[in-house]
């Protein structure tokens, strides 16, 4: 078994723990905790048990912060499906999906359905007629819509042996009674 040579000093301990205090990012305040548990001599059975992840990126994240400190330890993503759209486009793109129907957009023609909600493939190809975006994946587009105020919706199930005029029977068996 090897011997730990990560150690840290009480000024860079000090330094991970205000990093982690004032960090709003719950990945990023992780990896400050990690690290300095780790340099701080916990073991890493203990470590794993308060943070959480693995051994091997518990090892990563303690070789980034040695090569390159504290900045290595912040998330670098760009995020956003690499932020295709600016915010003013998706405030745009919000307000016209507030106000019109994929159909009043796009053409009855161009939409699934009868274009009176807005599906993944309306968004699509609203998104990339107007803006020339084309996202890889369809989370993306429900992201998207998520951004613009949109819930994901199930169609409700319709059962085969459903009869509209039993139910209005029973309804009225119902009210007389």
């Amino acid at each position: 078994m090897r011997t730990r040579t990560f150690a840290l000093t009480e000024a860079e301990a000090n330094a991970l723990h205000a990093a982690y205090l004032h960090m709003p990012d719950a990945d990023t305040k992780t990896r400050f905790q990690a690290v300095r548990l780790y340099g701080l001599g916990y073991s890493v059975a203990q470590i794993l048990d308060i943070c959480g992840g693995s051994q091997s990126r518990l090892l990563e994240w303690t070789r980034a912060y040695r090569d390159h400190g504290l900045t290595a330890l912040l998330d670098h993503r760009k995020g956003g499906n690499f932020a295709k759209l600016k915010p003013d486009q998706i405030e745009t793109l919000r307000n016209q999906l507030q106000r019109y129907t994929p159909a009043q957009l796009l053409g009855r023609d161009k939409c699934v359905g009868e274009g009176q909600f807005w599906t993944v493939p309306d968004l699509a190809h609203l998104v990339e007629r107007e803006h020339g975006v084309r996202y890889q994946s369809p989370t993306s587009y429900y992201t998207l819509l998520g951004k613009c105020g949109f819930s994901s919706q199930c169609p409700a199930k319709q059962y085969k042996s459903h009869s509209d005029l039993k139910v209005m029977e029973f309804e009225e068996t119902l009210e007389k009674k």
